[in-house]
């Protein structure tokens, strides 16, 4: 592929502009960039010079990761960007876990992009071992 991935480079601007691109409205520049200060890990797709995806990863380095915020520019769309992303992501948890250890790698999937996520392997939540994801928004 004609693309490259780059760690913990992701500026707040293309952070915006992707998460703008998303249709997910376009936060603060400081909470943003509070955001991609704290995250565990972040990871640019570029095309050249030009960021065309990205995505975030929270977790504690051991046991839980989260992946937040994975963008692909529209335009950019349906070349497998998205997968190349995420197994690169699956590629760099391994790196951070002890030998023998597991660790679990969750998200919450934007409404639509679920066959997504259960094409490439993710499992849909509930099923029999996990109960429901839930999210509560907390405003000050």
């Amino acid at each position: 592929m004609k693309y490259k991935i780059v760690e913990n480079s992701l500026k707040t601007e293309d952070f915006l502009n992707l998460f703008e691109s998303a249709g997910w409205g376009r936060p603060l520049y400081d909470i943003a960039e509070t955001s991609i200060k704290n995250s565990y890990a972040t990871f640019c797709v570029m095309d050249g010079d030009k960021v065309i995806a990205m995505s975030r990863l929270l977790g504690d380095g051991g046991m839980a990761f989260f992946l937040k915020d994975l963008v692909v520019l529209p335009e950019y769309q349906g070349q497998g960007i998205g997968k190349m992303l995420l197994t690169y992501m699956e590629e760099f948890i391994k790196t951070q876990i002890k030998p023998g250890w597991e660790a679990r790698f969750q998200l919450m999937s934007a409404k639509g992009k679920e066959p997504f996520y259960n094409k490439i392997g993710y499992t849909q939540h509930p099923h029999e071992h996990s109960g429901a994801g839930f999210t509560k928004m907390i405003v000050k």
